[in-house]
């Protein structure tokens, strides 16, 4: 091979692989949330948005791809000195994103320094001005500060602070452990402070509870009492009126037998023989009490009894005064007569086997003490110790 043709292949080539490196530094690819910021000969030209992007070869070159997607950066432990002038550890966590590409590349040389430097003295300026205890019980107070601060001074630099967390805050040793004591002796307090008020609510629902009882214990001594008063004053008065009830069919009951007694006997038409003799048989009965030791007869009795029969009775052949009815009385019956219509009607219609016996008896005694005399022949009972009749 001749060297002219050599050296014509050889251009060939050298033109093929430069045709073919431009080709390929003219096409490139921007990935999703990422910006490509494009210079041309050294100066910007422009930011590229993700997707196919067309460069001049050898003019145009990508300075720089900034991710646009939220960043997470943990800070290293911190030393902050509070109020109180104890330092305190704090780390740190910082949530950002890109928000201007050409901002961020420009702007500042390394915007993840600048916000880690900017954290730290922001950090020591919010937490310098509060005491350990606040520092430790203000968190979501410290996190707004710093996000406030970080956003507005990282505005200019195309980012934006999403927020800050304080991962922890970690005191000196001699600290915690006197945090430590003063917590336990704390907890011991109210844990005291809980007991004492659990035995102070037992005891006061426990004699609310006696209370409530003795309450419903009076209550229902007091219904019972009521309910048996009533029940007692129920009853006595029923019973009262049972008695009454009692006193006044008895009274009727002996009152109608007086009545019918006495019916009976002036149906009979008794002689004042027979009414003297039914007295002196009533004597004994009347001195067989215990209290009755000594009975004595009036002495006028005998008179007071002669003038009775003589105003009602008549002497008769043997000389012995007996009850004359009047003639608007019609004769002596044993029965009641047409002028006593409801005795007769009574006596003749009454079923009652006492008053029958009763009756019977007054009849008896009526018919034996009207026969006596009249066998005696004198005109005395014998009964009676043979008493003449002026005697009666």
């Amino acid at each position: 091979m001749e060297p002219v043709t050599l050296v014509l292949y050889v251009v060939i080539a050298a033109a093929l692989i430069l045709i073919i490196t431009a080709v390929v530094k003219s096409i490139t690819v921007v990935r999703q949330a990422e910006a490509a910021v494009i210079e041309r000969l050294g100066r910007y030209q422009r930011t590229a948005a993700p997707g196919l992007t067309f460069l001049l070869p050898f003019i145009d070159r990508i300075r720089e791809r900034v991710a646009l997607w939220e960043q997470v950066v943990s800070f290293p432990p911190q030393p902050v000195i509070t109020q109180d002038n104890l330092t305190v550890s704090i780390d740190t966590v910082v949530y950002y994103q890109v928000t201007e590409p050409r901002d961020a590349v420009y702007e500042i040389s390394d915007y993840i320094n600048g916000v880690q430097q900017l954290t730290t003295t922001t950090l020591r300026d919010v937490v310098g001005g509060m005491s350990l205890e606040e520092a430790l019980t203000s968190r979501e107070t410290i996190n707004s500060r710093l996000r406030r601060a970080l956003d507005d001074a990282t505005g200019p630099w195309g980012l934006r602070v999403v927020r800050v967390e304080l991962k922890a805050i970690d005191p000196p040793p001699s600290i915690q452990d006197s945090m430590e004591r003063q917590m336990k002796a704390d907890r011991e307090k109210r844990a005291m402070i809980l007991t004492a008020e659990g035995h102070r609510e037992a005891a006061i629902a426990e004699a609310q509870g006696n209370k409530q009882a003795a309450i419903l214990s009076a209550e229902g001594a007091k219904q019972a009492a009521i309910l048996g008063a009533e029940a007692d004053r129920q009853s006595t008065m029923l019973r009262a009126q049972g008695e009454r009830a009692a006193q006044y069919y008895q009274a009727q009951g002996e009152a109608k037998a007086i009545e019918k007694t006495f019916a009976a006997i002036k149906a009979g038409r008794p002689t004042p023989e027979l009414l003297a003799y039914q007295y002196l048989q009533t004597l004994p009965q009347m001195a067989q009490g215990e209290a009755n030791k000594v009975w004595m007869v009036p002495s006028d009795f005998g008179k007071a009894l002669e003038g009775f029969t003589r105003m009602l009775g008549a002497p008769g052949e043997d000389g012995v005064f007996r009850y004359q009815p009047s003639p608007e009385d019609g004769a002596a019956t044993s029965r009641p007569g047409a002028d006593d219509p409801d005795v007769a009607d009574w006596f003749d219609t009454s079923t009652d086997p006492e008053i029958a016996k009763v009756v019977a008896a007054a009849e008896q005694r009526a018919d034996a003490a009207v026969a006596e005399p009249e066998s005696n022949g004198t005109g005395r009972h014998a009964s009676e110790g043979g008493l003449p009749p002026d005697s009666l």
